[in-house]
């Protein structure tokens, strides 16, 4: 078989990246809104349905890390071939079960197949980028995933009106395989060969444990509220939490590599996509229900009132990505933290008296400010790590995106008391708090200088691995640019 070119397959790459992580995404929103058929139709339990959200989170959480370390010792691109194609299968099988148990265990499944799918849309875009050059396309893969939170609740209302709750399964069917096949078809850079790495079964499983018990534990408590059995859950986590790092730190293959594990610039990006993403998805959380339950709006006008924060998801990525190359990491994620926190607060003040115009300044104030921060920590966590730990720095990447709005969703509904309707103020305030508290991290973020080092003399270090940073003058940044784009040596000054 003919493989494509260079450019061909890095637009493939690309697209199946940005594609991919869309398709994981209208999946969550579209999920939503048919849960209420769902239950209806299967005769399910209020608890049976929502272990079709839970039963995936936990999964896809657990195995994050893991599958980008698979990604990495494989090829990122087989592994999202195979996680495409089990995310499609499994979502025919959703739309075909007979009952909820099926569901339930077919979700789960689906989680373990979309684990191995979304680490791979990072560590192929990062195989075929160089690292100062990877903020554009993260910034598409970003703006996927704004459209498929716009255009989720919308198309999943007219699929289950007009064809039930299995139809919103079957989307996947066609297009998620379809990705996979694509994946297969590029040609991936060539590097050097070097030694096999184990892969660190022992260590994968301590932080399945460990994530497994606090996404449970956060999961549960709106049901229960802070009990006895929440506080055995958090401590679990945190005790087997240490384990694990005590024993990354002895492993002579560890699941973390010493250069993602020490790196305090990827830490402090992954810190502010936790608490950025806590206040972001629980501020839609409580939003929703005051629209909902305070000014008395259907699902469809709640959703286009929150539409703005989606529109600016869309609208705002690729300007991140331009605000990021040309002011640094170190000063657009505390400027977007900033924004997010003024959005929080000013959907904190609604009332049942609040117009349009308010609720949609503040959706759109969050919007903006999320994007933003995405783009730009993503972009850091995957550029400063090296080519071949990119798949776990995906995985990590994907870890924080999961547990933040887990997090974000606990504390607003544990802290939005239900009386005379539904006050939002403490609860988003609290948010607000938490979306500040990643204002230091921004310190440890790099400056607009900084760009990972590559060296001449190395040629898988010239397909993207950095090996620390370095301030560049204008002089080596504009040969840098002009040799880049258009793959010819830049003219030098002097004759050859």
């Amino acid at each position: 078989m003919t493989r494509p070119g260079p450019t061909v397959s890095r637009r493939l790459m690309i697209a199946s990246s940005v594609v991919g992580a869309g398709i994981v995404a209208l999946d969550g929103t579209v999920l939503t809104v048919a849960q209420p058929s769902m239950r209806r139709d299967l005769g399910a339990s209020l608890v049976q349905v929502q272990w079709t959200s839970t039963g995936y989170l936990i999964a896809v959480a657990c195995l994050l890390v893991f599958a980008g370390r698979l990604g990495d010792r494989y090829g990122h691109r087989r592994v999202f071939a195979v996680g495409s194609l089990g995310f499609g299968v499994t979502s025919a099988g959703i739309g075909l079960a007979p009952g909820i148990g099926w569901v339930i265990g077919l979700r789960v499944a689906q989680g373990v197949f979309g684990a191995l799918l979304q680490p791979a849309t990072l560590g192929m875009l990062r195989a075929v980028h160089p690292p100062e050059r990877i903020g554009r396309p993260i910034a598409l893969r970003a703006g996927a995933i704004g459209i498929a939170a716009a255009a989720g609740p919308v198309l999943g209302g007219a699929l289950v009106g007009q064809f039930g709750w299995r139809a919103v399964f079957f989307l996947n069917v066609v297009p998620a395989p379809a990705l996979g096949g694509s994946a297969l078809a590029v040609r991936e850079p060539v590097r050097s060969p070097g030694p096999t790495v184990r892969l660190d079964l022992s260590g994968a499983c301590l932080l399945a444990v460990a994530l497994a018990c606090l996404v449970r534990t956060l999961v549960g408590l709106p049901g229960t509220g802070w009990t006895a059995g929440s506080t055995a859950g958090l401590v679990v986590a945190v005790l087997v939490a240490a384990v694990f790092v005590r024993h990354e730190r002895r492993a002579a293959n560890p699941l973390l590599p010493p250069g993602v594990r020490g790196s305090a610039t990827v830490g402090a990006a992954l810190g502010i996509l936790v608490v950025a993403s806590a206040a972001m998805f629980g501020t839609l959380f409580a939003g929703s229900c005051f629209l909902q339950e305070v000014r008395g709006l259907d699902p469809l006008q709640t959703g286009l009132r929150a539409l703005p924060a989606a529109v600016m998801m869309v609208l705002g990525a690729p300007v991140s990505a331009v605000l990021m190359r040309r002011f640094g990491a170190r000063r657009t994620a505390p400027a977007a933290l900033c924004v997010l926190v003024a959005g929080v607060l000013l959907l904190s003040r609604l009332d049942r008296e609040s117009t349009a115009v308010p609720i949609g300044a503040g959706f759109l104030l969050l919007g903006a400010g999320f994007a933003a921060v995405m783009v730009t920590a993503t972009t850091v966590v995957v550029r400063h790590v090296r080519a071949e730990s990119a798949g776990v720095a995906g995985g990590l990447q994907q870890t924080a995106m999961n547990v933040g709005p887990t997090l974000g969703v606990a504390v607003a509904t544990v802290l939005m008391p239900v009386a005379d309707g539904v006050r939002t103020g403490p609860a988003l305030t609290v948010l607000a708090a938490v979306a500040v508290a990643g204002l230091p991290l921004g310190l440890l973020l790099p400056g607009r200088d900084e760009v990972p080092t590559r060296r001449p003399d190395c040629p898988e270090a010239n397909a993207g691995t950095p090996y620390g940073t370095m301030k560049m003058n204008t002089r080596q940044s504009t040969s840098r640019s002009a040799e880049e784009n258009d793959g010819t040596p830049a003219t030098r000054g002097r004759a050859a």
